[in-house]
């Protein structure tokens, strides 16, 4: 069994201590959380042991993974800290919002560390059988990616003031899946344009919907919608097309039934209202390559280095946005 310590209890850190202890696999050992709340929460839905000291993880021999799913501003210290105690790491992303930190930070990251990055995307069964199909040229050439991300609702104003913004908070996502297709083609122009519509948008400098238009070397086109509400679900689609043919990840919804009368040809139900239950698989079958990432050392879908990039190109259309121009990497 792998001993498996979480920092954070908030809303995704909740959800990850669900699913590790809901894995065979992993034992939710203990819990780092400031909040006494959400701590009080932890006692009662969770038992393991509860930790007034973050460094407590670190020192503790029997703990062997340091799950980080606290505040961004947190990331960067835990992360180092991992590395020296030669913990296994997960961290939610982003890895942090100042690129000069995770470089500073990547000098210590070696073959031996063991890192994975919270990019859900990319263990979505949908989205990943695109990657498959890709990969064995069941579309041939690659020419254009295009990726649409609509949440249903926006988080809150306190959230949202300290998020990074739409691209480096929501669209990282997006870059990342851009580059997990591309595999070693990498993006070298990029092109953003954003809205805000509501004021409380405009007082914080961030943006409601945003899209972004990119090409790689070896000249595939992408493009990216970002929206931060939708009034009809969470809509998350990934189209690829190719030489030969498309493939399509499409969007899921509350059950697959549907309705045929004599008013409606079909009727379909609502799509997933929360990225929760949207990618329920993919958080599930992230553990799997943490716990691969553990017990052999074999490189995660995710890893330290992608974060690091999909920043990057997040800071890239951030820079393109203020500058009102292309920006060429």
């Amino acid at each position: 069994m792998i001993n498996v310590a979480l920092i954070g209890l908030g809303r995704i850190g909740l959800m990850h201590a669900k699913n590790i202890s809901d894995n065979m696999h992993l034992n939710l050992f203990s819990i780092y959380e400031t909040n006494k709340i959400l701590l009080n929460k932890a006692r009662k839905l969770f038992k393991c042991n509860i930790s007034k000291n973050y460094l407590d993880l670190f020192l503790d021999p029997a703990i062997d993974v340091i799950f980080i799913a606290s505040s961004t501003s947190t990331h960067i210290k835990y992360i180092d800290l991992g590395l020296k105690f030669k913990k296994t790491i997960f961290c939610e992303k982003p890895l942090d919002l100042n690129i000069k930190k995770i470089k500073k930070l990547f000098k210590k990251v070696n073959k031996r560390s063991k890192i994975q990055l919270g990019f859900n995307r990319r263990y979505d069964p949908g989205h990943y059988s695109l990657k498959k199909r890709l990969d064995s040229n069941k579309i041939g050439k690659l020419e254009k990616i295009i990726i649409t991300s609509r949440d249903p609702s926006p988080p809150s104003i306190d959230y949202l003031k300290s998020s990074g913004g739409i691209f480096r908070d929501m669209m990282i996502h997006d870059f990342d899946l851009c580059r997990f297709y591309l595999k070693n083609d990498k993006i070298i122009q990029l092109n953003s344009q954003a809205s805000a519509f509501k004021e409380f948008y405009k007082k914080i400098n961030d943006y409601e919907i945003a899209t972004v238009s990119m090409k790689s070397k070896n000249g595939v086109l992408c493009l990216i919608n970002n929206s931060r509400h939708c009034s009809f679900g969470y809509d998350q689609r990934v189209e690829l097309f190719g030489s030969k043919g498309m493939i399509i990840s499409d969007n899921k919804y509350e059950n697959n039934s549907k309705l045929f009368t004599s008013n409606n040809t079909s009727v379909k139900n609502n799509f997933m209202h929360f990225f929760i239950d949207r990618y329920n698989e993919a958080y599930k079958i992230q553990l799997d390559d943490l716990i691969k990432l553990h017990k052999k050392n074999s490189k995660p879908r995710s890893s330290f280095f992608d974060g690091y990039e999909a920043l990057k190109l997040a800071n890239a259309a951030l820079s393109s946005l203020n500058k009102k121009r292309t920006i060429y990497l």
